[in-house]
């Protein structure tokens, strides 16, 4: 939990100057996938019900933000590349920053550089 924690502080350092928000996307290790230890136990998502109840959870660790579900289609996880997840800056319709490929290429503090310079 401590890129959420990090990704918290994000949206309580910058809430003036930018709209934060989570799209919850499909579950890159579910239980019956590929699942790791000390993980959540949350299955594949068969329906948007399954989805919607998986994002509850995060809903429940309060991002301090507005957190919406992708479409079963994946339409949004596939138009930013963004599985298992990805942080991006948008202003005014347009891509100011693109994150790498989290886990390894999950960077809130890239993001904070950014923000502070528009700030």
């Amino acid at each position: 939990m401590y890129k959420l924690e990090e990704f918290k502080q994000l949206v309580k350092d910058f809430s003036d100057v930018a709209d934060f928000l989570v799209i919850y996307i499909a579950e890159a290790h579910s239980t019956d996938g590929w699942a790791f230890t000390n993980n959540f136990d949350i299955n594949q998502h068969r329906s948007l019900e399954d989805r919607l109840s998986a994002a509850q959870i995060l809903v429940q660790k309060e991002p301090q933000c507005p957190v919406v579900v992708d479409e079963m289609n994946n339409v949004s996880a596939i138009k930013y590349g963004a599985l298992p997840e990805r942080l991006y800056v948008l202003q005014a319709g347009k891509v100011l920053y693109k994150g790498g490929m989290g886990p390894i290429g999950y960077h809130p503090m890239e993001v904070r550089w950014l923000l502070e310079k528009i700030k």
